[in-house]
């Protein structure tokens, strides 16, 4: 990873995407308009506290552990939304 403002863009491009995502869901599907917004404000909750995670590395003067931070930042980024993606098809795939 480059730097902390990369790490930060790339937080935010994925909320971007769950919430254009949800927007097309409950564009599609009104009637699934509660579950899909639960899922936006997951998707909120979940940014702001990875911000709050890259904002404060536990050792911000060792390289080595804020590297090593940072690689588990974003390791859990990715596990995060993809289970937010995951929950956003799951409610797409119920019929009503």
């Amino acid at each position: 990873m480059a730097n902390l403002r990369v790490l930060k863009k790339e937080i935010d491009y994925r909320l971007e995407e769950v919430v254009f995502d949800c927007d097309m869901a409950i564009c599609f599907q009104p009637s699934k308009e509660q579950e899909i917004f639960a899922v936006m404000e997951e998707a909120v909750a979940l940014r702001n506290t990875l911000f709050a995670k890259a904002m404060n590395p536990a050792e911000p003067h060792n390289r080595s552990l804020v590297r090593k931070h940072y690689a588990a930042l974003r390791a859990e980024m990715d596990d995060a939304f993809e289970k937010l993606f995951e929950k956003l098809s799951a409610i797409n795939e119920q019929k009503k």
